[in-house]
């Protein structure tokens, strides 16, 4: 059998299961929205008892698919990836305005905390008609297929993809050649512009119809504390650590401008995120060589001493479970060895930047 048919194969089983799957969730009964449980600890723990595998059933489902959807972008695994986001939306949604029967009431700390998680346990919100649901579902899934697939190319015919960038950025001193790696992944953001307007639209009703002011406010409540105590403790904490970065900055900004020259890193301005070793400016791990004071230790290049040891990919995952394991952590279960992509596959567009 061909590959492809083999594949065509595969996404009618699973759609068949998906579709299964998400059914089974829709019909249950006795959920614990049909009935009015007493306004006690008691009644709460009830309704989280009922809420809890519910809401598991629905993640597995959606998971499933999405893992799915990132291992194989088709306009078919999109569709079934979003489905599955939204029921768990709509689910969440479903148990989350239920759970406001038991705001006030006198609950113990455990359950509390865990109605008040249930509302802001999801990253996203959706609203209350179904077709938003299914829009937002859509969108947010089609943008993760955008990402994962897209490449940078150039007029000549070049492309290179988010890996590729990054290396670039990593290794290279070009200006030049760093520049054009910078610039040329945010070019795929333009296709996402308008899917990424009409969805913060969405989310914000979402997050509205759960007593929210906005997405941003949702988001900020999910740390134990009101959302504008969240705002002043960051601001704390970044008050603390403010003068060492204001130092590191200047230190590291005028090294960059020994190499590269005040006409692309001034003395006194911001550094330009490109010659910073990173596709997001946020490690500068990369550039050590070119900011280390002089006469320090060089440090050592870890890709080239796992190369001399013949680490391969799953072995480096190994060296990570190692050090959670020496920390008193459980080892991973073998269904996460027998189940895991490590390494991108050449045959096909995969969701495979660090944060997948």
């Amino acid at each position: 059998m061909r590959f492809g048919a083999h594949r065509s194969v595969a996404y009618a089983a699973w759609r068949a299961v998906g579709v299964a799957l998400l059914a089974g969730l829709a019909c249950r009964s006795g959920a614990p929205e049909d009935r009015l449980l007493p306004r006690t600890d008691a009644g709460a723990r009830q309704f989280l008892a009922e809420a809890e595998p519910r809401l598991l059933d629905a993640w597995i489902a959606s998971e499933r698919a999405n893992w799915v959807q990132e291992n194989f972008i088709t306009i078919d695994t999109e569709q079934i990836a979003a489905d599955g986001r939204q029921e768990v939306l709509a689910l969440t949604r479903e148990l989350a305005l239920a759970s406001t029967r038991f705001d006030g009431a006198d609950l113990s700390p455990d359950a509390a905390r865990k109605l008040r998680l249930l509302k802001t346990s999801l990253s996203l919100a959706a609203p209350a008609d179904t077709k938003s649901q299914a829009e937002i579902a859509r969108i947010s899934t089609r943008m993760t297929s955008v990402y994962g697939q897209s490449e940078y190319c150039r007029t000549d015919g070049t492309c290179q993809d988010l890996e590729s960038l990054e290396r670039v950025l990593a290794t290279s001193r070009d200006p030049a050649a760093l520049l054009d790696a910078w610039q040329g992944w945010r070019t795929i953001s333009r296709p996402l512009r308008e899917m990424y307007a009409r969805f913060v639209v969405l989310a914000n009703e979402g997050a509205r119809d759960l007593g929210f002011a906005d997405l941003g406010e949702l988001w900020r409540s999910g740390y134990d504390m009101p959302p504008d105590a969240f705002t002043a403790e960051v601001d704390r904490l970044w008050g603390q650590v403010r003068p060492l970065y204001d130092s590191l900055h200047c230190y590291v900004r005028a090294r960059l401008a020994e190499t590269y020259g005040p006409g692309i890193v001034s003395a006194d301005g911001p550094i330009p995120a490109h010659v910073l070793g990173n596709m997001w400016a946020q490690s500068w791990v990369e550039i050590f060589d070119l900011v280390r004071p002089p006469d320090t230790d060089p440090g050592y290049d870890l890709t080239r001493l796992l190369e001399q040891h013949d680490v391969n990919p799953r072995e480096m995952v190994r060296y990570g479970e190692r050090f959670f394991t020496s920390l008193g952590f459980e080892p991973l279960p073998d269904t996460f060895w027998e189940r895991s992509l490590f390494v991108k596959p050449a045959d096909r567009d995969v969701v495979c930047h660090a944060s997948a």
